[in-house]
C-alpha cells in the first residue's frame, strides 16, 4: 500500500465526496476518510521500518525479509509504543510529531469504523489529511539512522 495513495484516497472523499439532499458529506465517505488517512499513516510506518532495516528500491521491496519487516508492525503495539512519551523525547521532534498524530488518529479511525454515534464534518476530515500528508514526508526526509533507530524502537519490544 502506498502511503501517499491512500492520501489521495482520503483527500477525495473528504472534498469531493457525495453531498447529502442537506449540503453536507455523507458520513461514510468521511468516515473511510478518517479511516484511509490513519492507514497511510500505518503503511508510511511500515514502509519506514522494512527501507530502514532492509533495504529500499524495488530489488529490495521484492525480498521475502523486507516484506517480513513490513508485515511485523502491528496496530496495538505501534500505538502502545508512539504513545510511550517519555521514549519518544529521544527522537527528533518530526518523529514524535508523526507519533502523536498516528496515535490519535487510530483513536479516530476505530470512532470512524466502529461508533455508530461518532460524526465528522469535512474541514477536519480535510485538516487530518493535510496534516498526515506533511507528517509522511517529514518522516520520510529524516535521516537513515534516525528512521533505522525509530523502526527499531517501534518494532521491537524492550527486554
Amino acid at each position: 500500500m502506498n502511503p501517499h495513495d491512500l492520501i489521495k484516497i482520503a483527500r477525495f472523499l473528504a472534498s469531493h465526496g457525495v453531498v447529502s439532499s442537506l449540503g453536507r458529506p455523507r458520513q461514510a465517505d468521511l468516515r473511510r476518510a478518517i479511516s484511509s488517512v490513519y492507514y497511510a499513516l500505518f503503511h508510511a510506518l511500515a514502509y519506514c521500518g522494512a527501507d530502514a532495516l532492509a533495504g529500499s528500491g524495488s530489488v529490495r521491496r521484492n525480498r521475502p525479509g523486507w516484506r517480513q519487516i513490513y508485515r511485523s508492525l502491528e496496530h496495538r503495539q505501534a500505538r502502545n509504543r508512539l504513545n510511550n512519551r517519555a521514549a519518544m523525547q529521544s527522537f527528533p521532534a518530526e518523529m514524535q510529531e508523526f507519533a502523536w498524530l498516528f496515535v490519535a488518529l487510530q483513536a479516530l479511525r476505530h470512532a470512524a469504523d466502529y461508533d455508530p454515534a461518532s460524526t465528522f464534518d469535512r474541514p477536519g476530515a480535510m485538516q487530518l489529511v493535510d496534516e498526515a500528508e506533511r507528517r509522511i514526508v517529514r518522516l520520510e526526509e529524516t535521516a537513515l539512522a534516525q528512521r533505522r533507530d525509530f523502526a527499531i524502537y517501534v518494532l521491537f519490544r524492550d527486554r
